[in-house]
Order: C-alpha cells, then structure tokens, then sequence
C-alpha cells in the first residue's frame, strides 16, 4: 500500500489538486566589462589560483565559486572578494570563465 491509497483511506472525500509544474529559473551572472584575474600563489608550500577582480554581488560569486569547484573537483573557498581554488587550475579556469563570457587576465607565472 503506498501513500495515495493510505491517504485516500483517511481522506475519502479528498480530492486531490493538479499539481502545477515548477518551473526552474536559471540564475543569470553579471558579466562585466573589467576582466578578472586569475593568479597563481604558493601558500603554506601549496599552490593554489586565485580570481578576483568581480564587480557583481557576493551571492553571483559565491554561484561561481561554487560551479568552477564543482566543474573541476577541487576544493576551494571564497573569501575577501576572491576565489581560492586549491591547485594550480588556471588554463581550466580560464576557459570556464571565457566560455560564461567573462574577460580574464592571467597574472604570475
């Protein structure tokens, strides 16, 4: 016995109500005309790439943060108005970005 038949067991003069489709937003990014950097550093011994230089809102760059981590199966965080990437990823992250139609300037090494 499944759900529905256990509910219309309690509810017999219930009638359900056609369920309306949700229909998904996608989240636009704000693409500016300032391109953003993307360094390379060595911290504590360990390379990591850096992007900053985004002019949007912190929430468009948290989303970005997030789908460039997930796009390249790293670890990473955002913090301070930048991107840190754990590795050095910067040809990868460049295209990701250049593709989502950003500008992007390559800055050490």
């Amino acid at each position: 016995m499944d759900l529905q038949d256990q509910l219309k067991n309690l509810f017999p003069d219930h009638e359900p109500s056609p369920e309306e489709q949700i229909k998904e937003v996608t989240h636009e990014l704000y693409v500016q005309k300032e391109p953003m950097i993307c360094k390379f550093e060595k911290r504590k011994g360990k390379a990591t790439t850096i992007i900053e230089g985004y002019e949007g809102t912190d929430a468009d760059f948290k989303v970005l943060a997030k789908e460039i981590k997930t796009k390249l199966s790293v670890g990473g965080t955002f913090k301070d108005d930048s991107i840190i990437i754990q590795g050095d990823y910067r040809d990868k992250i460049m295209i990701i970005l250049k593709e989502k139609g950003f500008k992007v300037k390559r800055v050490g090494g």
